[in-house]
């Protein structure tokens, strides 16, 4: 398999340590264990859990997730859910309030390819907007997104998700499908009150809400304390990441994804140079001050990214400090950036290479 014309990534049977870098690994049983996990948790609770693929876009991968469990699968916009359409998959729904007429020409010829799309909105803008375009075609299955204290979409109180519940619902061409959120982390009991509210609003009114629609890696295992919902939304959780491990959801050891990268550079004792940077590494943040966790040097502090160079301070490092040519393991701030930053992934299990996936979705943004 090629990510180009110049260069084979990698093959079934070559080490980790022999790629050329900088180079995501996955780490094949620590992302089995992530799905089992997880699935577990949803299973325990009564919850179906909809796998957010924004993390991977990588239809093999999905296709884990729903085989151990999961009930369908969550895309963030239209050209994602289209890779994944014609992978097969028929229960798709797209949390992203769609606008404009290139973008619903393409949303209609979706829903005439699968069985179960789905869609979102928290206006009427947006609703009317998708009558217009549906009146006449098959009808579309529309969510009211509610802003449960997340600060991003969302309509802001019960009565208003009831009102847009209801234009849906009169509009033709669109189907009332439920309710759906994005919240803060820790604030299951803001998202139950704000649901609760709503579902008692939409009762009075006879309007049917067969899907309540919880979200979020950060709130994964709190999914349990909203019992309001009947689906939980999550994405980040396959692989794992910095944050997940701040967050108390996981342990280093439950990173699967890796970015392998080979340091070119020792300008000083104290300095060494990789060549991972803001195209392999991303330069989110999300709170920390650095831009991920050396694997084997607690110690160590990535303290800069160029586009194609990162820094690291290896001043509290003591004598164990990698030297040029040496392969280090960084445990990325935010997976899900990375995916997007490169064509394939290398598979691996204890340092050999079981596949490379094509990472199918890989900026499908609009």
């Amino acid at each position: 398999m090629q990510e180009n014309q110049f260069a084979v990534v990698a093959k079934r049977g070559d080490r980790v340590c022999d790629l050329s870098t900088p180079r995501p690994i996955i780490d094949e049983d620590r992302l089995a264990a992530n799905i089992a996990r997880c699935q577990a948790y949803m299973d325990e609770h009564g919850l179906n859990f909809r796998p957010h693929i924004k993390t991977h876009k990588i239809p093999a991968l999905a296709a884990e997730q729903v085989a151990a469990g999961a009930k369908g699968i969550n895309c963030q916009k239209i050209s994602e859910a289209e890779v994944f359409a014609a992978a097969g998959f028929q229960d798709i729904l797209i949390t992203f309030n769609i606008l404009g007429a290139q973008k619903l020409e393409r949303l209609a010829a979706l829903n005439d390819r699968i069985s179960d799309l789905k869609v979102v909105a928290d206006s009427i803008v947006t609703v009317d907007g998708l009558s217009e375009y549906f009146a006449l075609r098959r009808p579309l299955a529309v969510l009211v997104e509610c802003d449960t204290g997340g600060g991003r979409c969302g309509v802001q109180t019960p009565e208003e998700a009831k009102a847009l519940a209801q234009r849906i619902q009169a509009a033709p061409g669109l189907s009332f499908a439920g309710l759906l959120n994005y919240p803060k982390p820790a604030a299951a009991e803001a998202v139950q009150a704000f649901l609760v509210n709503t579902l008692g609003l939409l009762e009075q009114e006879s309007i049917a809400c067969p899907i309540v629609s919880n979200g979020g890696t950060p709130s994964l295992f709190d999914a349990h304390l909203v019992t309001a919902a009947t689906e939980h939304r999550a994405g980040t959780y396959i692989y794992n990441d910095r944050s997940m491990v701040r967050a108390g959801h996981c342990d280093e050891a439950d990173c699967a994804m890796h970015v392998l990268a080979t340091v070119v550079s020792r300008p000083t004792a104290d300095r060494a140079v990789i060549d991972a940077g803001s195209k392999a590494l991303t330069s989110d943040l999300l709170g920390f001050a650095d831009f991920g966790t050396v694997v084997g040097y607690p110690d160590a502090v990535i303290t800069g990214l160029s586009e194609e160079h990162g820094v690291i301070d290896l001043s509290k490092c003591g004598d164990h400090r990698p030297q040029i040519g040496d392969k280090v393991r960084i445990i990325p701030n935010h997976t899900c950036v990375v995916s997007n930053l490169f064509d394939t992934m290398v598979f691996h299990r204890d340092g050999v290479v079981t596949r490379v996936e094509n990472v199918a979705a890989r900026g499908l943004v609009w």
